[in-house]
């Protein structure tokens, strides 16, 4: 069986839900699936295709009273200039970043997770962007860092083989999981836009970039 071959157990740690709700899921079809014999397998791509048109597409509009406050996740010392021309050295100096901020307790343990979760799946959907995220019991509460790469990622698996040159990364509480898709969906729409985009890759100083990603 060939890479590109998924077991419901290696989708649930990707999607970090359980294994009974990837098997309802491809019960009722609501998941991209196929048998072999008795036992549902995923292909890696169309699970990915499937993640990615789920956090660009346009969900339930937020309340007003869970709408994401940038300025509550993101510091201007969270916002990095990567020099790195490889998507595993680049993660993981995001990551030693990220692990600056007082939410994260346990700087290895965040490492080695958005390694493995990008590993089993690319968190690239499309116009230079990817969000690797990942969510973590010794993590207090949802915080982020910005990537803003000086030269082409290009060994991300792209959707639309474009390379990856903004890397946003969010590290929640294990118990934020709402909170948690409605980031990584509140950042796959602001950064749809390529003028913000544009403005990002030519920012001189982390606070350019901040002010650009906490405007509303």
């Amino acid at each position: 069986m060939g890479d590109d071959i998924l077991t419901i157990e290696e989708v649930a740690k990707y999607l970090r839900v359980s294994e009974r709700t990837v098997y309802d899921w491809a019960q009722k079809g609501e998941i991209p699936a196929g048998k072999i014999g008795t036992v549902w397998r995923f292909k890696k791509t169309e699970i990915e295709k499937w993640v990615n048109e789920r956090l660009s597409s346009s969900q339930k509009p937020a309340e007003p009273s869970h709408v994401v406050a940038v300025k509550n996740i993101l510091s201007p010392d969270r916002i990095v200039f990567i020099e790195h021309s490889t998507k595993h050295d680049a993660i993981v100096a995001l990551a030693q970043n990220l692990a600056t901020a007082p939410q994260i307790k346990n700087e290895k343990e965040l490492v080695d997770e958005i390694l493995k979760r990008e590993e089993l799946m690319s968190t690239a959907i499309g116009r230079g962007i990817a969000i690797p995220h990942v969510r973590l019991s010794s993590v207090t509460d949802l915080v982020m860092s910005v990537g803003i790469c000086k030269h082409d990622l290009l060994d991300f698996q792209t959707i639309d083989d474009t390379p990856v040159r903004i890397l946003i990364m969010i590290a929640a509480a294990y118990n934020q999981h709402s909170y948690y898709l409605q980031t990584l969906s509140f950042f796959s729409s602001k950064l749809k836009g390529k003028e913000v985009r544009d403005a990002l890759l030519s920012c001189k100083d982390p606070m350019e970039a901040y002010n650009i990603l906490t405007a509303e």
